[in-house]
């Protein structure tokens, strides 16, 4: 087993610097754009609108964190919040999930509340940012002993930035907070259509100025070399202090 982890590692820190397969990735993930592609799945039932590689991602985090909580901002039609339950569910506990969103549609919250995985899981509704909202998410953090951090709701640098500030911290050791949609950064600005986040104003350069203020963070960038597509480039953050 150790030397198949071992030839693993080697392959991916490999694949992590293949700017041949770089290319082609960013190539096929552009395309994937015009098609929606994220748009395909579900998860449970529900639509998650995530790409597949990052799932499998989250899952393997979920499977070595075990988290007591994990807190998503972003609902949207709840497919990743189910996905979240669901990984908590099969590890047995009492892991729980909040879901933070400034518009969580009735039709959306009914397919959510009639869910089997509703048992793990509280909705909030309301911004993620606004100062009430913060505060009652932290007062579900208290006494948790791992926190996973999943920032995945508006995408506007100002935003996340915020968003940032307020839940970064309730990050635990060894945890991990992951930011989605970093690849707006890479993403030309003719496949944006119909939103307030492009180039230069994006979860990608709200974490960059984060990072300037903390040494908590290191950018996990072992995951992203081994996925290639994902919607997260340099947005897997392990905790180190």
């Amino acid at each position: 087993m150790n030397d198949f982890e071992a030839n693993n590692r080697a392959h991916i820190a490999q694949m992590g610097q293949d700017p041949t397969l770089a290319a082609q990735t960013q190539s096929w993930f552009e395309s994937s754009l015009t098609h929606e592609y994220s748009y395909h799945f579900t998860w449970m039932g529900l639509p998650v609108i995530q790409y597949p590689q990052d799932l499998v991602a989250m899952q393997e985090l979920i499977w070595e964190i075990k988290p007591d909580l994990i807190i998503e901002t972003g609902v949207a039609r709840g497919g990743s919040l189910i996905f979240y339950a669901s990984m908590l569910e099969l590890i047995g506990g009492e892991g729980r999930v909040v879901g933070v969103d400034i518009d969580i549609r009735p039709h959306n919250r009914a397919a959510i509340e009639a869910h089997p995985m509703m048992k793990r899981i509280e909705l909030i509704q309301g911004s993620s940012v606004d100062p009430n909202i913060v505060e009652t998410v932290r007062g579900r953090a208290k006494g948790c002993k791992r926190v996973l951090v999943a920032l995945d709701s508006n995408h506007t640098h100002a935003h996340v930035l915020a968003e940032l500030e307020a839940y970064a911290p309730l990050v635990t050791r060894d945890s991990y907070l992951v930011v989605f949609d970093t690849c707006i950064e890479r993403t030309p600005d003719a496949l944006i259509v119909d939103r307030p986040w492009r180039r230069g104003d994006n979860p990608w350069t709200a974490l960059q100025a984060y990072l300037k203020t903390t040494d908590r963070f290191r950018i996990a960038s072992e995951i992203v070399d081994k996925l290639q597509i994902t919607v997260a480039p340099d947005g897997y953050l392990k905790c180190v202090k």
